[in-house]
């Protein structure tokens, strides 16, 4: 006779063992309805689980993350069910949810095309409205492996090889097309609902491992309603337009190339992007109390093993031999530097906290098919520092970090930031009682923020617990950038000290920072943010001016001139093609303001201002306007 208790308090009595779909039945009809799955005891189960012992359960709908991710869970099979039917012969893989959908790796010779995913698509409305139901079943293992086989599935014969032995073999049956899946799933293919659409096919290597067979993986994505579809499907055709990769070549602003994957060529533009980026930080980070250093870029693999990270990161480490048998790495990050400059001479508790900043220039090997324009590559420069302090001081420099991060995102846009915070990794260096006090402090940082916070279980750096600073953008997507962690391994394994208040030698806690994280990175998602139109004080080339004609080429020099003198970036336009060209071809490149010159303008020693995007122009007093767009060239917060 299980009692149910519901998240209200409620509880429910059953004369014997009990289905999730008749608990949703005797809470309400309409729930019933609308349920989805449930949780019993915090464990996700099928709606048709038998509950036989008292047990805490809740039932979840579309409208909760849990039923949601389910439906997407469903459709990634429901698409591979689809493609089986299609293209018999085809085997299947792995099919996860991820971000806003699902995807699903296939193995066939034949690549598929997009009139195959419409072909797809269709299959897949079909088999919702066959309405199969769906149950599991639990399976021997040795039987598992040996059906798999037979049916020429040697994927799942291999995923079930790696199962642990006593794990269950759990296999899920919509109607009679069945998947090894842990689940839990729906209790039919109509409860998916129609709200998905396939969005793309792309390569993926069996296991991620480039050793392995190329597979063909076919993303998509499932909603609860109709709407919430459409408005995905609007935000990724937004996305496309403000893709950074297509507007920075219109703006010139960088290439890459093959002889250097993962690597930017900046073009004279971006490069004073990203120089007005490093110049406005180092004004923020002055006025913070933080010394700017450089440290090498190779260093001996002997301080990176030290250091840890020879462990942690090695195989993803560029490194060289010399001619005398040393290995020399390049630099994956710049902490273990850092910590040789703060070395250098003693350090009392009244020196702390001391703040080092770098612009590093760090290199991680990348595989190919993760390279992304500037959003994932292999060599970039962090906006590094680490603040070496007493344990006493980390919440109130935590603070400080934080108010710090927050500024600089609003003075570029972002006033939409969540924090989420990592504790302790299976895989870490230091002891267990050292992680305690540093997760205890950075908690406590978080939590006097007053900032909404998430907690990310296990998924702290190798060295400490940490803080990320999520940004969201103009359509509504969200950027990881900032991070904050607290370390106290780091300084020790590398023989950081200071001589405390009663004379004896401390190790400091180091705070390691980043507000931009990777400045290619940061860069990418400002574009996009944007879709290239930046702010003025921050454009790479702030005025374009164009003469009419060649009459009026010398006062068009002269007003250039003047507005470089002021430090403006400005140049003119001396070509000889037509005005409507011009404006045409700069207002592609998104330069902020387009200045006209002609017979007009001299006499009256005046300009013809045109916006971007706007084809109202205004006439302006050439001194006035120099005025106007001095007080534009500084940062909100300045």
């Amino acid at each position: 006779m299980p009692s149910i208790e519901l998240p209200d308090g409620k509880k429910l009595k059953f004369k014997e063992k009990v289905s999730g779909l008749k608990v949703a039945e005797t809470i309400s009809k309409s729930l019933a309805k609308e349920a989805l799955l449930m949780s019993v005891d915090g464990d996700l189960r099928d709606l048709n689980f038998e509950i036989e012992k008292d047990s805490s359960v809740k039932i979840f709908t579309p409208k909760d993350k849990e039923g949601l991710e389910t439906i997407r869970h469903d459709t990634a099979h429901i698409l591979a069910m689809a493609v089986q039917e299609l293209f018999p012969g085809t085997q299947v893989t792995i099919g996860p949810v991820i971000d806003n959908g699902f995807y699903y790796d296939f193995s066939r010779k034949e690549p598929f095309t997009e009139n195959d995913l419409k072909k797809i698509e269709q299959k897949m409305m079909e088999i919702v409205d066959r309405n199969e139901p769906t149950h599991r079943e639990v399976w021997n293992r040795k039987r598992a492996i040996e059906h798999f086989k037979k049916i020429g599935e040697k994927y799942k014969s291999e995923i079930i090889k790696d199962i642990p032995e006593g794990e269950e073999v759990s296999i899920y049956y919509h109607g009679k097309w069945h998947d090894l899946c842990r689940g839990p799933h729906l209790s039919s293919t109509g409860k998916i609902g129609k709200n998905f659409k396939l969005t793309k096919v792309a390569g993926a290597y069996w296991r991620g491992d480039s050793k392995n067979e190329m597979l063909q993986r076919i993303y998509g994505t499932a909603w609860s309603t109709k709407k919430e579809l459409d408005e995905y499907l609007k935000r990724i055709e937004e996305a496309e337009k403000r893709d950074h990769r297509k507007l920075g070549k219109e703006m010139d602003l960088f290439h890459f190339r093959e002889e250097s994957p993962g690597s930017v060529f900046w073009h004279e533009k971006g490069w004073s992007l990203f120089q007005k980026l490093i110049s406005y930080m180092r004004t923020k980070q002055n006025e913070g109390g933080y010394k700017e250093i450089n440290t090498p870029e190779i260093l001996d693999r002997a301080l990176w093993e030290k250091s840890g990270h020879w462990e942690k990161f090695g195989e993803n480490m560029y490194t060289s031999t010399t001619p005398d048998e040393k290995i020399f790495a390049i630099k994956p990050m710049n902490c273990p530097g850092c910590i040789q400059v703060y070395n250098q001479g003693l350090k009392s508790y009244r020196d702390l906290p001391i703040k080092m900043s770098e612009f590093g220039k760090v290199h991680r090997y990348e595989p190919s098919g993760a390279l992304h324009g500037l959003l994932r590559v292999r060599a970039f420069t962090q906006d590094d520092a680490h603040i070496f302090c007493t344990e006493d001081q980390i919440t109130e420099e935590c603070l400080s970090v934080t108010n710090l991060i927050l500024e600089i995102y609003k003075d570029l846009g972002f006033e939409n930031v969540i924090l989420k915070y990592s504790d302790r990794p299976e895989v870490r260096v230091g002891d267990d009682h050292v992680w305690d006090k540093s997760e205890a402090a950075l908690l406590k940082a978080v939590k006097a923020s007053k900032l909404e916070y998430s907690v990310n279980k296990g998924e702290g750096a190798f060295y400490g617990p940490k803080i990320e600073f999520v940004l969201r953008d103009a359509i509504g997507r969200d950027w990881q950038c900032g991070t904050l962690q607290v370390d106290l391994n780091l300084p020790e394994r590398l023989g950081a000290s200071f001589v405390d208040k009663d004379g004896s030698k401390k190790v400091p806690v180091m705070l390691h920072r980043a507000l931009f994280g990777s400045l290619e990175r940061f860069i990418g998602i400002l574009i996009e943010n944007y879709a290239g139109k930046l702010p003025f004080w921050i454009s790479p080339l702030q005025v374009m001016v164009i003469p009419i004609s060649e009459d009026f080429d010398n006062y068009a020099k002269e007003v250039n001139k003047k507005i470089n003198n002021i430090g403006i970036s400005s140049e003119v336009d001396l070509k000889n093609h037509n005005l409507n060209y011009k404006i045409r071809e700069h207002s592609l490149s998104k330069i902020p303001l387009l200045l006209i010159c002609g017979k007009k303008e001299v006499d009256s020693n005046t300009v013809t201002i045109r916006r971007l995007d706007s084809n109202k122009q205004e006439n302006m007093e050439l001194k006035r306007f120099l005025k106007k767009i001095t007080a534009l060239n500084k940062a909100p917060s300045n």
